[in-house]
């Protein structure tokens, strides 16, 4: 009789900064309503939940605790994600961020293990192995478990404030540059008790602190209006995806206005 086959122990399987971004888009339509697990699979793009990458995604989503299941059936987005997306400074991201890393248990064990700085991958590979993972499942845990603390930063640098939220692509060591959206709020058209959209969140160009340095880029948009593009240096791939996730968060702000 064939022996049954071995399985890793749950992990994520994707990186915390990809996890962040999926939830974002279950957010920009759901905000924190629970809604049924068919709902939130089609808002990550799959037809329902009732598939293998449907579920490995959301199951990955709930590792990180960016979703959480109030009641059967249903999923709703976190409130640490809402805290996450409106924190009034990179301190608090930071904390939030290695909150998540933290979340599932067996990133919590390698980073208790390996507080000071993390070991190579045949180190990781062994170890993983020795807790039961396959080899395949040990080399997919080490992509991303290693692009998760690139993303979030190792405990040492969020205590000390300075995160290491830069994330590199493979064919660049160097940082991509990117243009910050800060908007100048012509009107207020959000309902009371809605979150606060991004233009509330962002101050007028003559208003930005620290602004000595950086390029101020004037966008012309309908009727009159301008919205301002500040790029600092440098500007890192991190910074890129959570430009991109406000500005999702814009774009989700008109559609229900």
């Amino acid at each position: 009789m064939a022996s049954p086959r071995k399985k890793s122990p749950r992990a994520p399987s994707i990186a915390l900064d990809e996890a962040i971004d999926r939830v974002n888009k279950v957010y920009g339509k759901e905000r924190r309503h629970a809604v049924p697990t068919d709902v939130v699979a089609q808002d990550l793009g799959y037809k329902s939940a009732n598939n293998g990458a449907a579920l490995s995604m959301l199951a990955s989503l709930r590792y990180y605790g960016l979703l959480e299941r109030p009641k059967d059936g249903h999923l709703a987005v976190s409130k640490e994600f809402e805290s996450y997306t409106y924190a009034p400074n990179e301190s608090m991201r930071a904390k939030i961020l290695h909150q998540w890393l933290r979340t599932p248990p067996i990133f919590a064990e390698m980073l208790d293990k390996y507080a000071e700085h993390l070991p190579s991958d045949a180190t990781l590979r062994y170890d993983l192995i020795q807790q039961g993972f396959t080899p395949a499942g040990a080399e997919s845990f080490i992509q991303v478990f290693r692009r998760s603390v690139s993303f979030a930063g190792t405990p040492a640098e969020v205590e000390d404030g300075s995160p290491n939220v830069e994330v590199r692509s493979e064919d660049s060591s160097q940082p991509i540059a990117q243009a910050v959206p800060v908007v100048d709020p012509a009107v207020n058209t959000q309902r009371q008790g809605d979150p606060p959209t991004m233009a509330e969140l962002v101050t007028a160009p003559n208003s930005i602190p620290d602004a000595a340095g950086m390029d101020q880029i004037p966008v012309r948009l309908g009727r009159g209006r301008r919205a301002w593009l500040v790029v600092p240096q440098p500007f890192y791939n991190a910074d890129k995806e959570r430009l991109k996730a406000q500005i999702d968060l814009l774009l989700a702000d008109d559609d229900e206005g």
